[in-house]
């Protein structure tokens, strides 16, 4: 009998550890957020090196330890090469998955965020909607599957176009969720309303979302 299991999932971050190996967080569809050591991947001649680059998405093979995993084997069914090229795109994948980082746990159920974070990411590789009206629609729907967001506020006027956009948020199934676009008035509202979100709900500090905000020149203070 295999002590090994296989699980579906992507990697969130991988972190180079000693000379050759790496330690890499995945996001599993089976086992919730899991550390992994991949010994030799940062080798180029290692099955491994590739398949454990941030965002990879696919079938993990691992052995069970006591404080970690060891992983042995990967096929990747998306590699978001696309994205890798585009270096907006990827610091967007990158927040993404630090989001998903900081609310995910291991052995819990964590099926919708992984889902929610495979498909914001495909949005991001399509490129049919702005990268930043996928950020607001991706931080609104995980608050959502956290069931912390407040939905449309009641406080202030806003245009039927913003509120539109956060109740298909919060009621779209995630193969919709990336389905619209909107005029530049109604997504600065809509960023404004995101803000608020990020500061009032989600209140953690995310390093990737500075170096984002950093790379794109805003000037928006974010948590």
């Amino acid at each position: 009998m295999n002590d090994w299991i296989e699980v579906t999932g992507m990697v969130l971050s991988a972190v180079p550890v000693l000379e050759n190996d790496k330690r890499v967080t995945l996001l599993t569809a089976e086992r919730g957020k899991i550390t992994a050591f991949a010994r030799g991947a940062k080798k180029p001649t290692s099955r491994l090196m590739a398949a454990t680059n941030p965002l990879c998405m696919g079938h993990f093979r691992v052995f069970p330890g006591k404080n970690a995993y060891t992983l042995t084997d990967a096929g990747i069914s998306n590699y978001f090469e696309d994205l890798r090229s585009d270096f907006e795109g990827a610091m967007y994948g990158m927040y993404f998955a630090d989001v998903a980082d900081y609310y995910c746990r291991e052995n819990n159920d964590e099926k919708d965020v992984l889902n929610l974070l495979y498909v914001s990411v495909r949005a991001l590789q399509k490129g049919l909607i702005p990268k930043r009206l996928v950020q607001y629609l991706f931080e609104m729907k995980m608050l959502v599957l956290q069931g912390e967001f407040p939905g449309v506020s009641t406080e202030r006027e806003l245009m039927d176009a913003t509120k539109r956009a956060i109740s298909h948020c919060a009621t779209a199934p995630l193969e919709n969720l990336y389905s619209f676009t909107l005029s530049d008035e109604a997504m600065e509202e809509l960023s404004g309303e995101a803000e608020r979100y990020r500061r009032d709900f989600i209140g953690h500090h995310f390093k990737s979302l500075d170096i984002l905000n950093d790379a794109l020149g805003g000037n928006e203070i974010f948590c």
